[in-house]
């Protein structure tokens, strides 16, 4: 899937799981991670406990932030509270992580209290770099063999919260080592669902890809900023 001018850049992240090929070329998105001083962190538990997180608080939580009512940055909160009490799709196990702690308390009640597990991430060998280009697959993918995964995206608040979910049916983690037309090189984080018949039809993955839910594997790259979670005793394959 080459660059599209009438797709919007941040849809350009989808793919399927019959391009994971060596020597692949498709336009990807990679959104720039915000490192400046004043970009979200995350809480700890306890500060995070003490500030509502609920939709119904709405108000008051402009208030606390001290945005107004309508502001982008109020526009913003509104959606991630309503995105984070929308009901899950059937299958589906999410939670939106205010802190750390409640994160990894989520990542444990998916794998199993006891269970052992790891991150992984994209990485940009580069500090500062280019969002939205074509890149060529340099190697074949490396598929992380784990039975279960929890992905967790970044919402837009004025604290970094984590959006995380968990799918039963059946999802591929692979690691993609890419380079950008300008010599940029990553090595992208990729989840494949190969079950996407309970998606909504509006999801941007099937107007991108001109599929229908439930046909075809959607798969996805990660921004560096996000997580995914698997089971510390994954193997790898070629």
């Amino acid at each position: 899937m080459m660059m599209d001018h009438m797709m919007k850049p941040q849809e350009m992240i989808f793919f399927t799981v019959n391009d994971l090929i060596l020597g692949k070329k498709m336009a990807v998105y990679f959104r720039q991670k915000d490192t400046s001083a004043s970009s979200p962190h995350l809480l700890p538990r306890e500060e995070a406990d003490s500030i509502s997180f609920s939709f119904k608080d709405l108000h008051n939580l402009l208030q606390f932030f001290s945005f107004s009512p309508g502001s982008p940055q109020a526009n913003a909160i509104e959606d991630t509270l309503r995105q984070c009490e929308i009901k899950p799709i059937i299958g589906e196990t999410k939670f939106c992580a205010t802190s750390l702690e409640s994160m990894l308390d989520f990542v444990r009640g998916v794998f199993g209290l006891d269970s052992a597990f790891s991150v992984v991430t994209t990485t940009h060998y580069t500090d500062s770099y280019v969002t939205f280009q074509n890149y060529t697959i340099l190697e074949v993918p490396r598929e992380i063999l784990a039975p279960k995964m929890v992905a967790c995206h970044t919402m837009p608040y004025p604290y970094l919260v984590y959006y995380c979910h968990s799918q039963k049916s059946e999802n591929k983690v692979f690691k993609v080592p890419l380079r950008g037309d300008n010599g940029e090189r990553v090595e992208a984080v990729a989840v494949c669902h190969m079950d996407t018949s309970q998606w909504s039809r509006d999801h941007a993955s099937f107007r991108v890809l001109g599929i229908e839910p439930g046909t075809d594997p959607v798969c996805h790259f990660f921004p560096d900023d996000n997580l995914v979670w698997v089971p510390q005793a994954v193997s790898s394959s070629m």
